[in-house]
């Protein structure tokens, strides 16, 4: 990786689910357009625009397009897999796996829902993502994405542990830059709100 680069990390539109929402394809409420106009507004308009593949991140990159140059959607930006408890609400999953709930969220690292993926697998699987699109040259890019998403590049650029990351809030539609001097990451801001 070569060059400066700002990511500019947006959370997808809300859901309004009730579960725990990964890989299930759960479309995002975008009713809010002038939400959606102050966060297109406070995006650089000369970046690239890249968007997980799940149906809530696309749509909401769609929104805020406009004249940026949109990259494919891909796979490796979506929200943790959590398996078997996708579509379960938290204390459900907690009954069902309470170790392992207590585990996963306490202990981020190699824990892994079942038949889902650890934190440890969702960080390399976007940090190479994100390491493959710095290569491309842009100077800014936009990605649209999911909560784990973002906190593992926060991790990445704040040098913290897992748990701590797992500490920010990220809220939809908002906005986490961080920076890439060509030779390290720094955290510009987390979850503002445009």
């Amino acid at each position: 990786m070569t060059g400066a680069i700002s990511w500019w990390w947006v959370r997808h539109g809300p859901t309004h689910a009730k579960s725990m929402v990964g890989w299930r394809d759960l479309p995002a409420d975008l009713s809010d357009k002038a939400t959606l106009a102050r966060l297109s507004g406070h995006l650089p308009d000369n970046a690239a625009l890249v968007s997980s593949d799940l149906i809530r991140a696309t749509a909401t990159a769609d929104a805020i397009t406009q004249t940026r140059r949109r990259l494919s959607d891909r796979a490796d930006l979506r929200e943790f897999d959590f398996g078997d408890w996708d579509g379960l609400h938290w204390d459900d999953v907690a009954q069902r796996d309470p170790d392992l709930s207590r585990a996963f969220w306490e202990t981020p690292g190699d824990h892994a829902a079942p038949s889902g993926e650890s934190w440890n697998q969702l960080s390399d699987r976007v940090s190479n993502a994100v390491d493959q699109i710095n290569a491309s040259g842009h100077s800014h890019v936009i990605a649209v994405a999911h909560y784990g998403v973002i906190l593992t590049q926060i991790a990445r650029a704040g040098r913290m542990s897992a748990y701590e990351a797992l500490g920010h809030k990220i809220d939809n539609l908002s906005v986490t830059r961080l920076d890439w001097d060509g030779a390290g990451w720094s955290v510009g801001s987390i979850n503002h709100l445009p």
